[in-house]
């Protein structure tokens, strides 16, 4: 009788730093285990061994910047059973999207020397501006613990197990005071998605937002806290465009002025 074949693992890079994709690399042992349940057909960061598709799932790092990447995406998307997003830059356009709100024909002219031989697109966009996703795990990077589950979700059919509270709520977990409330610090924690473990805060730095916004997150009300509080404008704005400036509710809600 012959062996099932086992399920096929994708992973692709478009405009981003290569961080989610170490984040699954530094898994080590987790990894290990990984790879004996799945072939991983094509995963540059980790191997030169490419197969060819179909593939069971494909995880995508990085957001459409290019003509090149908007194809490119369209191909793996038909070549992809189920297709996961992992980290800022995939799921809300990541920093590089912050030409958003700049002339990106001056941009060009100010760094390259001919930029008419660039294809770059007029605007930044998260991967599910063009196809359809099955699954957007967020985060600069994403958490390695959450991007195994996720993987072994998928893998079996089930929805993942990935919590939809706010990293206020991982604040209290850790018995990390209140930033935003102890100290008037600009924190983005009530509207941030769980995931970082409360990092920031527990350095006495406000959540800078790069797990994207929570289920049900209210931005311009928090906005109202801070001016409150007597946090500037300009923070706000800088805070909700940082990481995931190109997805709602951070996008418009940054670029409005002072509530």
């Amino acid at each position: 009788m012959s062996t099932p074949a086992r399920p096929t693992l994708a992973v692709w890079k478009f405009a981003s730093c290569d961080g989610c994709q170490l984040s699954l690399l530094d898994a080590e042992a987790d990894l290990l285990a990984l790879g004996d349940r799945v072939d991983i057909a094509h995963f540059a960061e980790a191997t030169s061994h490419v197969a060819p598709g179909p593939y069971d799932l494909s995880l995508v790092e990085g957001s459409v910047a290019t003509a090149r990447d908007a194809a490119r995406i369209l191909a793996i998307r038909a070549q992809s059973k189920r297709l996961v997003t992992i980290g800022a830059c995939a799921t809300a356009g990541g920093i590089q999207a912050l030409r958003n709100f700049a002339n990106t024909a001056e941009l060009l002219a100010a760094v390259y020397p001919d930029p008419r031989t660039l294809d770059v697109l007029a605007e930044v966009t998260p991967i599910r501006a063009h196809v359809p996703v099955d699954f957007e795990l967020p985060g600069c990077p994403v958490d390695r613990g959450q991007l195994l589950e996720v993987i072994a979700a998928m893998l079996a059919g089930r929805p993942p197990a990935i919590a939809t509270h706010s990293v206020c709520v991982e604040c209290k977990q850790r018995g990390t005071t209140c930033v935003l409330v102890a100290r008037g610090v600009a924190c983005l924690g009530p509207v941030t998605h769980a995931g970082c473990g409360a990092i920031c805060p527990a350095y006495d730095r406000g959540c800078y937002g790069c797990f994207g916004p929570m289920e049900t997150a209210d931005p311009a009300a928090l906005a109202k806290a801070w001016a409150r509080l007597g946090i500037a404008d300009r923070e706000r704005r800088r805070a909700l465009h940082a990481y995931c400036p190109a997805i709602e509710p951070f996008r418009s809600a940054g670029a409005e002025r002072d509530p």
